[in-house]
């Protein structure tokens, strides 16, 4: 893969990411932003990355996948995380109602962080015990409220593919709340797009 179309493809979708971001933040500005407007940009970014990507996804054990919609009950999606990739197929696959725990990090990005705030993601400060606390009665109002959530237990991308530790949040999330977790093994976006990497291999099986 020649260098330059690399790095293009990772530049089309960072363009992809902020293409749906800019307009959220301008819809929490003036007060307009609703779940439903978010769901529906997240499902068209998740399809174009996924097809700028050129990943040929193939998902195994669909039918454990909990009911959705109204009377249904909210679940717990934990996976394990190798690429920023990771987010694009989770929402391809599992639908865009999800909400993500995230990083407080990237909360701080421009553009981009103000409209995962306004589309109702999750920041966690892994730094702050007691912010960390206040971020999953965030999650815990969330998944009462029907929306099921996201969240990495290995807490970070993992540099080699192999499964790092795990944070115990998420379970505890599990416990208190009594939602049922449905794990997910991703396997191939580490090829797409390694942990810390800038430059996307696109046309691989994930």
């Amino acid at each position: 893969m020649p260098l330059g179309k690399s790095l293009f493809l990772s530049l089309r979708n960072v363009y992809e990411t902020l293409y749906v971001s800019a307009p959220t933040v301008v819809d929490a500005f003036r007060g307009t932003v609703t779940r439903k407007v978010c769901d529906d940009r997240l499902e068209s970014w998740a399809s174009r990355v996924v097809a700028n990507s050129e990943m040929m996804i193939s998902v195994h054990g669909r039918e454990h996948i909990p009911a959705s919609g109204p009377g249904s009950r909210a679940y717990l999606v934990m996976s394990n995380h190798q690429s920023h990739y990771d987010v694009a197929v989770i929402y391809y696959v599992l639908g865009s109602s999800i909400r993500m725990v995230a990083k407080q990090e990237l909360f701080e990005l421009p553009v981009f962080g103000s409209a995962m705030r306004a589309a109702g993601f999750i920041s966690i400060d892994r730094q702050n015990t007691e912010r960390a606390i206040a971020s999953l009665q965030d999650a815990k109002q969330k998944l009462a409220g029907g929306i099921p959530i996201w969240i990495a237990p290995e807490g970070t991308r993992s540099p080699t593919g192999a499964l790092l530790p795990f944070k115990k949040g998420g379970f505890v999330l599990a416990l208190e709340t009594g939602a049922p977790i449905l794990p997910v093994s991703i396997r191939g976006t580490r090829d797409v797009l390694r942990a810390k990497g800038i430059l996307t291999s696109p046309g691989k099986e994930v």
